[in-house]
């Protein structure tokens, strides 16, 4: 039987869990870009992760959860999400500081905190930046990459993914030109070869990178 994981054990945990869902290969130098460690100490804490049954990693050094590291890796995606709602419902935190307040906190929870906050918040499926809870992932199955919309469509943004909430500039960034779920967006730009890609928000142009409008996801408003 595996011992509880340590905080950073579950911080690892939980990006492997993401990209994993996300049909994404997972190799330490991918987790040492999101973390943003170095290689060498990804390599110390795989081989510790290996060592205590939470994660495989195969002849290609690719990295997969093990069943008890798949349930740890919920428990801790869980707490943090359920965190976010707190802190943004009960203290306003802004949607731009809740990953890292919350990271702060997720690994205190105790169970039973964890089941109050579940009945408090009504069961959310998703967290505050819309990505579905362990789960609850059929919530956002059928919500499109921004890049997916063609030039003059009218979109509600619906999920700012897990992988740009690791990046506080990034979040400040999209805090500041109003970029959250619940908005609506038009397309004005979606041009690939040129690497060019445009938004019109309150009537506000704003170009971003294909990188980040592949991580903003988003459905047609109805009627257009």
């Amino acid at each position: 039987m595996n011992k509880a994981p340590t905080a950073t054990i579950e911080d690892y945990l939980g990006i492997i869990y993401t990209l994993q869902r996300d049909g994404e290969e997972v190799i330490g130098a991918r987790l040492a870009e999101i973390m943003h460690v170095s290689a060498p100490t990804v390599t110390v804490t795989l081989k510790r992760m290996l060592r205590d049954g939470w994660i495989e990693i195969d002849e290609k050094k690719r990295v997969t959860l093990t069943e008890s590291g798949y349930e740890a890796a919920r428990s801790v995606l869980r707490r943090h999400m359920l965190t976010e709602w707190l802190l943004s419902r009960v203290l306003n935190i802004p949607l731009s500081e809740l990953h890292e307040e919350a990271h702060k906190i997720e690994h205190t929870l105790s169970p039973l905190v964890e089941e109050q906050l579940i009945t408090s918040l009504d069961d959310p499926n998703v967290c505050p930046h819309g990505n579905p809870l362990p789960g609850q992932e059929n919530a956002s199955q059928h919500w499109l990459p921004l890049t997916g919309f063609i030039e003059g469509s009218v979109a509600i943004i619906r999920r700012i993914h897990e992988l740009l909430e690791e990046d506080y500039n990034m979040m400040t960034r999209l805090a500041q030109l109003g970029i959250q779920p619940g908005v609506i967006v038009q397309v004005n730009a979606n041009d690939r070869a040129n690497y060019l890609f445009e938004i019109i928000l309150n009537d506000q142009l704003i170009q971003l990178s294909f990188e980040t409008a592949e991580k903003l996801f988003a459905e047609n408003l109805p009627g257009h």
